[in-house]
């Protein structure tokens, strides 16, 4: 707790000064990176940090960025709760602009991110995302749409973007007939426009910065939607990391890059309340961040790593009343997939099991999956996953309408309950406590490494003051003759 409560008091000082002092013109920084993570602000980074340090002796590379500032994030006019197409647009435009909204401004007007300046200016731009790339915070980067949900309109904006590289999740309603604007399959009409479209990891892997394809645009795109959670991933799922490392290959170049990478799944895991499901999204964030920094050591002065949140989902607090507010994070590692794997699992298991399919064999099932601990005392202890004798009455209770849902074929909720249920008392167990499911107004953490950090950090009160940095940063580069 001595530690949550540094690393709180840590932030809050670096943000007083970045509020306190005014910005010093920024010059341009050959490489830039923009790292967002969807959804993440204090207690999400509050949360990793001692997830880290109790499983595995290290913390958040994030939190050791030496520049933070406190970040404001509401939408336009009186939307005080962003959603991310707004947030995406303030961060990547420096705009603010109603909710749902891509890359115009609250009148409607095309407003240009720093990704097209950059690419104006000469500079390469890879675009990254573990969900789909056509999502609302990578088009705030190269879409302008007056809805989010329009897709396949924000894809062909993707197309139009000329950017060198997108990689990550795939394109959503890549073949929507019913768009206004339909004119093809969107892979397609990447082909046609000059676009190396790589589909496999073995494709994605062979590309190399070597003289026949350095000059070409790519698209990297393993999976037809969101790489897969980073708790339900395969030994062999190329990651977000990796992504940024490719990236940095296929760019470098004598005018710089600018790449942003967003961990756009840590807002769905919160979205669910799923604790251990978005810690390990937000520590394979950090790991991506982690890429940057291994960059910037062979190439001292000349790269700028940015990282901030785009709005805070959940209502996370990293603290609960039925621990006597202990924190026990660690004990999340017993989880073993995501709640939506074990959705699946449960389903197959009442689907297959028949008569088979009683409590009794599914009090197993979910001790291996989450280390929830049946036992005959049913008290609690501090500390352990001992349930009590309610939480085992309420986990059969709510296996038994789940498994009604699913016999039934109830297309309803009823179908996740135990699910939902067991995570929620794993969640409680660890000392988190969840306030909703939605977005939030709490103000983000923006940090900076790198040249120029410390100006840019204290230049930082809005989102939108991001943008309105990084332009300067993006600038064109002055080469030497």
């Amino acid at each position: 707790m001595l530690r949550l409560a540094r690393t709180f008091s840590f932030f809050c000082l670096f943000a007083a000064i970045s509020f306190a002092v005014s910005a010093a013109e920024i010059q341009p920084v050959k490489y830039v990176f923009l790292f967002i993570g969807d959804g993440m602000s204090i207690a999400q980074q509050q949360m990793g940090e001692e997830f880290l340090q109790k499983t595995e002796q290290r913390g958040l590379k994030i939190n050791t960025m030496p520049y933070k500032s406190l970040t404001t994030t509401h939408a336009a006019g009186d939307e005080f709760v962003t959603d991310s197409a707004a947030a995406a647009t303030a961060i990547a435009c420096g705009v603010k602009t109603d909710n749902r909204a891509i890359g115009l401004d609250a009148e409607g007007n095309r407003a240009e991110s720093i990704a097209e300046l950059a690419r104006k200016n000469g500079r390469k731009i890879g675009i990254i995302s573990s969900v789909t790339i056509n999502h609302a915070t990578p088009a705030g980067f190269y879409a302008h749409n007056t809805h989010r949900n329009n897709e396949y309109e924000i894809a062909l904006d993707m197309i139009a973007s000329g950017f060198d590289y997108f990689g990550g999740g795939g394109v959503a309603q890549n073949n929507d007939r019913n768009a206004e604007k339909y004119a093809g399959d969107i892979y397609d009409l990447a082909k046609e426009a000059g676009y190396t479209l790589v589909r496999t990891t073995e494709a994605i892997r062979s590309l190399k910065p070597a003289a026949e394809n350095v000059n070409k645009k790519v698209m990297a795109f393993p999976h037809s939607s969101a790489i897969p959670y980073a708790i339900d991933s395969s030994a062999d799922d190329i990651r977000l990391p990796e992504f940024t490392r490719q990236a940095i290959e296929l760019l470098d170049n004598p005018n710089g890059f600018f790449i942003m990478v967003e961990g756009g799944a840590i807002d769905w895991a919160c979205h669910d309340n799923d604790g251990a499901t978005a810690i390990r999204d937000l520590i394979e964030f950090d790991d991506a961040v982690s890429v940057a920094f291994n960059f910037a050591e062979k190439h001292p002065g000349e790269v700028l790593i940015v990282v901030t949140g785009d709005h805070e989902t959940g209502m996370l607090s990293v603290s609960n009343s039925s621990t006597v507010y202990q924190v026990y994070v660690s004990l999340l590692a017993n989880q073993k997939a995501s709640g939506g794997t074990l959705i699946t699992m449960t389903e197959r298991f009442v689907k297959e099991g028949g008569e088979n399919a009683t409590f009794d064999n599914y009090k197993v099932f979910i001790t291996e999956n989450t280390g929830l601990v049946f036992t005959e005392e049913g008290h609690w202890q501090p500390g352990n996953l001992n349930l009590t004798q309610n939480e085992m009455r309420e986990l059969e209770n709510d296996f038994n309408r789940t498994k009604a849902a699913i016999v039934l074929g109830d297309a309803g909720r009823g179908k996740d309950r135990v699910v939902r249920t067991m995570i929620r008392i794993l969640n409680n167990k660890s000392g988190l406590t969840w306030g909703g499911g939605g977005h939030t107004g709490m103000p983000v953490i923006t940090a900076t490494w790198g040249n120029q950090a410390e100006s840019i950090a204290k230049a930082i009160k809005d989102n939108t003051d991001i943008a309105k940095q990084l332009k300067q940063a993006v600038s064109a580069i002055s080469l030497s003759p």
